[in-house]
């Protein structure tokens, strides 16, 4: 099996992937990454030869927008305190509790080097959490703060690795200049990211058609990431910046096929990068059984301990933050997403699961300093990096489920449809205002005028059914089963129609442009 025979498996598993995992009840990442996992084990399965330095730039950036594309602005405004907590303030902790445990344990292992270590394993995954988290029914607050963690960790745990290896290949640190570091990383990604975002936001008014817009979103990310890692920024926090400039200024309402095409384009693209993503991750068992070589007891060891000090030191961590969230929440009225229970306190804990990142940056370990000497304990590292990788991301993930199903942590479903009801009372009125102005303007019949009222009714209806009165409803409900077998004659006649049309294709003298066209204008009045 060569390199493109091996990417082909990870695009089926990626796909099949969904279904089983929905039936299983498994996160399709994790099924993913158990079959990277069997994949290496496998005798003719060759090692993935992807340069290290191009893992995070091909991977990270079409991952990290549709993530951003199912959240806003409003959400990371209004959580900044508790994801500041997580996404800032833990991984500076873990980062430093890990470094001094694998400096203690692991004989020769430069501080540096430790440091390095644990800014790698400090940022839990925000494609595992945001995949994981969306497909097991949580609560939309405990989903927001883990989107919101898992987005801007990154940031902060790549910064410090950066720093980290130039200490550990230099031999030399300096705090000032560290910090320095970190605040200008920060400063050209937000600056690039917005001048990303607006002049995507002007050309796609210019290029006008919706495959060309669509096109246009996924050469943005990459083009936000790669400049302001030219520019020394952070591309994460830039593709992030890009992206929630795009969701919020770049949606025009009446937009549909775009809209609907791109909802589906980056549901594709979603779903493959991530699977390949994560089957590389279990790939990397190829790396960590040629470092273990004779060296078993002693490297799972280590592992083990980093990996307690990892798990644990997120529960340490959260217990008291989200005690102290929840005293501000009660005393200033903050509008943020907190943990109501410590039953969503512990789910939160275990959904801390590593992932492509930490896989990125843990091949990406330079193999000489600068002096010419090997890169001190990297094998050590790599091995301890996996090790925490596959017990997060493979143990935690394979029992959230469980967890989340024991403890009884649910999404609240009246939130949910009280909300969808102001909603569609919203979009009714909205409706009706339009109509009496349309009305002020021209002269309708009253039966059509009677007709218009009567569908912007449905309007909301259709949206949410509490919105009607009891015999209201009922008679929508009538009403709505008249149309739905309505439509279900209509789309067997479309059907029979689009099935002559594609018989057509094949006949003598049958131009398959003008075939095409008609085909296309069929489908459309499907989905109307």
């Amino acid at each position: 099996m060569d390199q493109l025979a091996l990417l082909f498996v990870l695009l089926l598993g990626a796909v099949i992937s969904v279904p089983v995992g929905d039936r299983l009840s498994v996160p399709a990442p994790v099924l993913m990454t158990l079959l990277g996992i069997v994949l290496a084990l496998l005798d003719f399965v060759p090692n993935v030869q992807i340069p290290p330095d191009l893992i995070l730039p091909l991977l990270l950036p079409p991952l990290l927008y549709a993530a951003v594309r199912r959240t806003s602005w409003r959400q990371f405004a209004a959580n900044k305190r508790p994801i500041f907590l997580l996404a800032v303030a833990l991984v500076f902790v873990t980062m430093a509790c890990v470094a001094a445990a694998a400096n203690a344990i692991v004989p020769g292992l430069p501080l540096a080097a430790a440091f390095a270590l644990g800014a790698l394993v400090a940022p839990p995954d925000p494609v595992a959490a945001t995949a994981v988290a969306g497909q097991l029914g949580l609560p939309r607050r405990l989903v927001s703060i883990l989107e919101g963690e898992g987005l801007f960790n990154d940031v902060t745990a790549i910064v410090l690795y950066h720093v980290a290896i130039a200490a550990a290949v230099s031999g030399t640190f300096s705090p000032w200049k560290a910090g320095l570091d970190l605040v200008l990383s920060a400063v050209v990604g937000v600056a690039v990211g917005l001048a990303l975002g607006w002049g995507a936001n002007k050309l796609m008014d210019l290029l006008g058609e919706a495959t060309l817009q669509i096109g246009l979103t996924l050469l943005v990310p990459y083009a936000s990431y790669v400049m302001a890692e030219e520019l020394h920024g952070s591309g994460v926090l830039a593709v992030l910046t890009t992206a929630l400039f795009l969701a919020e200024h770049g949606s025009d309402a009446d937009d549909v096929m775009t809209r609907l095409a791109g909802h589906t384009f980056w549901n594709i693209v979603d779903t493959l990068v991530t699977g390949v993503a994560f089957g590389l991750v279990g790939l990397e068992l190829h790396n960590a059984i040629h470092t273990a070589s004779g060296r078993w007891g002693e490297l799972l060891g280590w592992a083990a301990v980093v990996v307690c000090v990892v798990v644990f030191v997120r529960l340490l961590w959260l217990l008291p933050a989200t005690w102290l969230t929840k005293r501000l929440h009660a005393r200033r009225d903050y509008d943020e997403d907190i943990p109501v229970s410590w039953r969503e306190t512990v789910v939160m804990w275990w959904s801390g699961m590593r992932g492509v990142a930490s896989v990125a940056l843990v091949l990406a370990i330079p193999l000489e300093t600068d002096a010419g000497a090997p890169f001190p304990s990297r094998d050590e590292i790599i091995f301890i990096a996996f090790g925490v990788i596959m017990a997060t991301l493979v143990v935690q993930g394979l029992t959230l489920p469980w967890l989340v199903r024991s403890l009884g942590v649910r999404a609240d479903t009246d939130v949910e449809k009280e909300f969808a009801k102001a909603l569609a009372i919203r979009a009714s009125h909205a409706a009706k205002r339009r109509l009496r102005e349309i009305e002020e303007a021209e002269e309708l019949p009253e039966e059509l005028s009677e007709q218009m009222v009567r569908r912007a009714f449905d309007i909301a209806v259709r949206i949410s059914p509490e919105v009607a009165e009891d015999e209201r409803r009922d008679a929508y409900r009538e009403r709505a089963r008249r149309l739905k077998r309505v439509r279900r004659i209509q789309q067997e006649m479309l059907s029979a129609a689009r099935h002559e049309v594609l018989a057509a294709r094949s006949e003598p003298g049958a131009d398959p442009e003008v075939v095409d066209r008609v085909l296309r204008h069929l489908d459309v009045r499907s989905m109307r």
